[in-house]
């Protein structure tokens, strides 16, 4: 799309800078995108770059360094003691022995079934004495998988802490032959408690990240390059193992494998897909809109009982989500309160079933986002509130001074400001409908069903979003969690790139210091 000056931008009507903002907006994402992949590129390449850093330092500490620097490298700590930093040489020694007993009477025995993820699952065996046949259950896939992870995790620690300790002599070699005095086990207490203390502090909130956060998505990663179902639980019926590539070529597929379906995995994906980022956009920017027009008619000069409107928006808050969606989605069933009292007023000669309705899925789709505006208005409304009040008072006077209209005064003063300021929350809010699984499961469960995509795994329906459908995968007699866990890595990239494309343009980040 071709630029303009700012003079054309004035001279054209609202309709064609609106239309002119819309084209640059779609005509930047591919750019965006191709800036992402170029940034991750760059990441890559500085992250081998650092590596061979890494590398050079480490070769070159040993070829410079002193004894007791090059025994370090075997027996982590030793340097420090022979230098008098007894705390850290003990904590390094400490860690190091720790590893090797793990590696020598667990890690290895994990690390040797890893590849394999067992080798003999339940058989039957007969009991002599009792003169009946038992099961005995000998590996088990999933702990074997779970204890592989993190005895990886526990290596890279040590290869971290490893390199920690080459560092450490290094750096207490140098400030020796400098003459300076190293810091004492004392002086190491202190420095955890004054200078360093923002490390104490996140060191356990980094720990929690880690172990889960990091560690559960990249074991819910390595399930997706598995058969593990219900099938092949890993224990109590039969191994599960290794199937590359195969997960993500079945739900990447265009031909239907099941008989009686009509729809591929890769079509069911797409359609569930598209529906789930058209639900996350109404859901966001209906509420969105919506709460501040609540918000701006509530804080209007001249209406009353102002305490009493946001208390009675606030109480619906209050009321546990789980019970108001159960009681709405009761509401409009085929015999529920709405289809009786439209029936009683004659508008409707029998009932309408909203959510069950597979010749109209855009009626159960409609009343979701109906529905969802109902619950969603109150927060934004709160949000707002306390926006709206910090919006300088003095730019409306001026504004109606200057003859603008209501209209415009919105457009131009109330709409930029919240825009800039809840730009971030908007993202966040966009992204977390897409993952709302709360107003979908318990108002329609995702129906109608979608009898055309009745090949995928899941009873796929009209209104099932991506969340929806992940957990309709991991229930049931199958309980395909392999495909559940392929469907959790696309939702993340799609999410990701959304999320990151997105951020970049948004004016909160990219003019920060406008409304300072």
């Amino acid at each position: 799309m071709r630029n303009i000056s700012n003079l054309e931008y004035l001279k054209l009507s609202r309709l064609n800078r609106l239309l002119y903002k819309l084209g640059s907006f779609f005509t930047g994402i591919p750019g965006a995108i191709w800036g992402l992949i170029k940034g991750i590129g760059l990441a890559v390449a500085r992250f081998f770059a650092g590596i061979g850093r890494e590398i050079a330092d480490i070769v070159t500490t040993f070829i410079n360094g002193d004894k007791d620097t090059r025994i370090s490298y075997l027996v982590m700590g030793w340097g420090n003691l022979r230098r008098g930093q007894i705390l850290r040489g003990l904590l390094f020694m400490l860690f190091e022995v720790v590893f090797i007993v793990y590696m020598i009477f667990w890690g290895s025995h994990w690390l040797s079934l890893l590849p394999s993820l067992g080798k003999q699952g339940p058989t039957e065996e007969y009991d002599f004495i009792l003169d009946i046949y038992t099961t005995q259950y000998h590996d088990n896939s999933f702990k074997i998988l779970l204890y592989g992870v993190l005895t990886i995790f526990f290596i890279i620690a040590f290869i971290y802490t490893w390199r920690v300790n080459v560092r450490q002599n290094k750096l207490a070699q140098q400030i020796l032959a400098s003459g300076k005095k190293l810091k004492s086990g004392k002086d190491d207490l202190r420095s955890l408690v004054d200078d360093n203390f923002h490390k104490t502090l996140l060191a356990l909130p980094m720990t929690g990240i880690i172990v889960f956060t990091v560690l559960p998505i990249f074991f819910m990663i390595l399930v997706a390059f598995t058969n593990y179902d219900g099938t092949h639980n890993g224990y109590t019926n039969n191994l599960f193992h290794w199937v590359g590539l195969d997960n993500f070529n079945t739900m990447l597929s265009w031909t239907s494998n099941t008989a009686g379906g009509t729809q591929s995995y890769a079509a069911t994906f797409g359609e569930v897909l598209s529906w789930t980022l058209i639900w996350a956009f109404f859901a966001t920017f209906t509420n969105y809109f919506l709460g501040m027009l609540v918000a701006m008619a509530i804080n209007k000069k001249g209406i009353r009982f102002k305490k009493g409107f946001r208390t009675i928006l606030v109480m619906t808050i209050a009321i546990p989500q789980f019970i108001s969606l159960l009681y709405v989605s009761k509401m409009f069933a085929k015999n529920g309160i709405v289809n009786g009292f439209l029936m009683d007023l004659g508008w409707i000669d029998k009932a309408i079933d909203f959510f069950g309705d597979a010749t109209k899925p855009w009626l159960a789709r409609l009343t979701v986002i109906v529905i969802n505006i109902w619950i969603g208005i109150p927060y934004l409304m709160l949000m707002a509130t306390g926006i709206l009040m910090n919006i300088p008072q003095d730019l409306y006077e001026s504004a109606r001074i200057d003859g603008a209209s209501p209209w415009q005064q919105y457009s131009k003063i109330t709409l930029p400001y919240m825009l800039f300021i809840t730009g971030p929350y908007l993202l966040t809010s966009f992204t977390g409908n897409m993952n709302n699984f709360n107003v979908i499961y318990l108002l329609t469960g995702g129906a109608p069903t979608n009898s055309a995509a009745s090949s995928a795994a899941g009873n796929v329906g009209y209104t099932d979003l991506l969340i929806t459908w992940l957990f309709k995968i991991t229930t049931g007699p199958e309980s395909q969690y392999y495909l559940a866990s392929v469907v959790g890595i696309m939702v993340f990239v799609v999410v990701a790139l959304i999320t990151l494309v997105v951020y970049s343009a948004l004016p909160s980040i990219k003019n920060e210091e406008d409304f300072q």
